[in-house]
């Protein structure tokens, strides 16, 4: 097993703030066995459905199912065909802001992350709203107003508790809770799993085992049999010298001891100072890429730099 869709953006020019930042969705085919990468798709939005200014265009964390790859933007969601890639269908609501997962359920409906809102989204493949869910157990538009295009909003953030990442288990449906660092089911939020210990993504199932990333570079599995059974794996440890790895988000699993984790180039931030806001040091040192390790062994097997082919932030990586 060689090759691998990896799905993201391309960085405008410049330093930006977050949802300002990218030109365009990206998807390139990659096979880590010759290095040659090809371009599938890239993609950006209809201004009808972005903000006004300064619009960021982003693929974020994609699912492949079925022959086909579900991958939404930050106000869309769309579904190509296999390999071909045409796309065979799209929904946009006035809902989604800062949409960062999409996966079919096993209904036939659609599971959509919508961050911006701190909500969750079941719809049919019309876009009809079956169910919505707020993921802190509050009403879903108690913070917001259903009235409101919020595709035309360019940021909702602060966010408080910055849902990124779905998933179906025993007929639940539980989502990733960024700021809380944990599994929260979204029919009853007291129900959750502790899971990190800072920012957290994915929730890749592979057998019995959940495949969760933290963004400072541990990888964490879970037992669905078992919730408490936890186990972290620190790819800092792994490379065997210091270095900033990168923003640690994207994770496929090759068998239970080899994973393929993305990681985009760490980005310089505004912070204020004595009441200035200036630049939080340079740009990351390390590109990004995707990079294979073994667990058994704890080491880097390999790693592909993707910047020259257009992706300079990654969201997801998946089987091709």
């Amino acid at each position: 097993m060689s090759e691998w869709y990896v799905v993201g953006a391309q960085q405008k020019n410049g330093v930006l703030k977050d949802w300002q930042q990218y030109k365009k969705g990206v998807i390139v085919k990659v096979n880590s066995q010759n290095g040659k990468v090809t371009p599938c798709v890239e993609y950006t939005s209809p201004r009808r459905v972005v903000a006004e200014e300064k619009p960021s265009y982003s693929f974020t964390a994609a699912t492949v199912e079925g022959g086909h790859m579900y991958v939404p933007t930050t106000t869309e969601v769309l579904v190509y065909e296999l390999p071909s890639f045409n796309r065979v269908h799209y929904v946009s609501l006035p809902r989604f802001n800062d949409v960062h997962h999409v996966r079919p359920l096993r209904n036939g409906n659609l599971l959509v992350v919508n961050t911006g809102l701190e909500m969750v989204v079941e719809m049919n493949k019309i876009g009809q709203v079956v169910r919505e869910w707020n993921v802190l157990g509050v009403d879903p538009w108690k913070w917001f107003d259903p009235n409101v295009d919020y595709r035309k909003v360019p940021s909702t953030k602060p966010h408080v508790s910055h849902p990124n990442y779905g998933v179906e288990m025993n007929g639940e449906i539980w989502v990733t809770r960024c700021l809380q660092h944990d599994l929260a089911c979204v029919d009853d939020p007291t129900k959750t799993i502790p899971v990190g210990t800072t920012y957290i993504h994915d929730g890749i199932h592979y057998g019995d085992h959940l495949y969760f990333t933290q963004t400072d570079g541990k990888v964490i599995t879970i037992r669905k049999s078992g919730m408490n059974e936890r186990q972290v794996y620190d790819l800092n440890e792994f490379e065997g010298h210091q270095r900033e790895l990168g923003w640690c988000r994207g994770i496929e699993v090759i068998n239970p001891q080899e994973i393929i984790v993305a990681f985009t180039r760490i980005r310089p931030k505004k912070i204020k100072q004595n009441g200035v806001w200036v630049w939080d040091g340079d740009y990351g040192k390390e590109p990004t890429r995707i990079a294979c390790y073994h667990l058994g062994e704890r080491k880097l097997k390999w790693e592909m730099p993707l910047e020259t082919y257009g992706l300079n932030a990654i969201y997801s990586v998946h089987r091709v």
